[in-house]
């Protein structure tokens, strides 16, 4: 396992963020178990979790003109860093007005950054839809039984699913731009299931081909 500081790369025209390696999820497509990058990026094994002053060193080394979005997505899940994204994506609305943000992430964060995501007694949808524009969040099952197979959650926690349904229904809610997605893991009619799920709450879903 090669590590760096690779807090931002390059996807196509868009600008990723990289926060963590924290992640509450071992899933059975996650690159990070056969690669130390992604999209021929630079390792992004971080050899620590980025301060505030580091990550905005990083944007304000590159020419931001370039890139269509900004993204939150990396080798971990970013809202294990919950209010660190909030911080960040308030000053990227500041600095680069009308550059769309989006989070990609496993919407867990209910389950695993309670004290951040749920504090003041409001909700991590409610929080996020003041500084971020899009969410991607990773569905990949149908039902419960499914995604615990594919995601293995850490802990097993019986809710998992419910909880990251019930965050992407809360960010619809909230007008931020929501998107499900699934890799092509799964069997046919467990896509297809997966799709439903998504159809039935009115959030598109997107198959992705599995990184191999």
């Amino acid at each position: 396992m090669q590590r760096s500081m690779t807090v931002t790369y390059e996807v196509g025209d868009n600008l990723y963020v990289n926060l963590t390696n924290r992640c509450p999820c071992a899933c059975v497509f996650c690159i990070r178990t056969h690669d130390d990058g992604a999209y021929g990026s630079d390792p992004l094994w971080l050899e620590h979790e980025p301060t505030f002053a580091e990550i905005r060193a990083s944007f304000e080394a590159r020419d931001m003109s370039r890139y269509r979005e900004i993204v939150f997505c990396g080798y971990g899940e970013p809202l294990m860093r919950f209010a660190l994204v909030c911080e960040v994506a308030r000053w990227l609305r500041e600095q680069y007005p009308g550059k769309p943000i989006r989070l990609n992430t496993n919407g867990l964060c209910e389950l695993y950054a309670p004290q951040e995501a749920l504090a003041d007694g409001t909700g991590a949808a409610e929080k996020l839809a003041g500084c971020i524009d899009k969410v991607s969040v990773s569905l990949n099952a149908g039902d419960a039984a499914c995604y615990d197979r594919v995601t293995c959650p850490s802990g097993h926690p019986t809710n998992a699913y419910e909880t990251m349904l019930r965050f992407a229904a809360g960010c619809k809610a909230r007008g931020i731009a929501t998107a499900f997605t699934v890799v092509d893991v799964l069997t046919p009619e467990e896509t297809a299931q997966a799709v439903r799920q998504g159809e039935s709450m009115g959030i598109p879903v997107h198959v992705r081909a599995y990184i191999d």
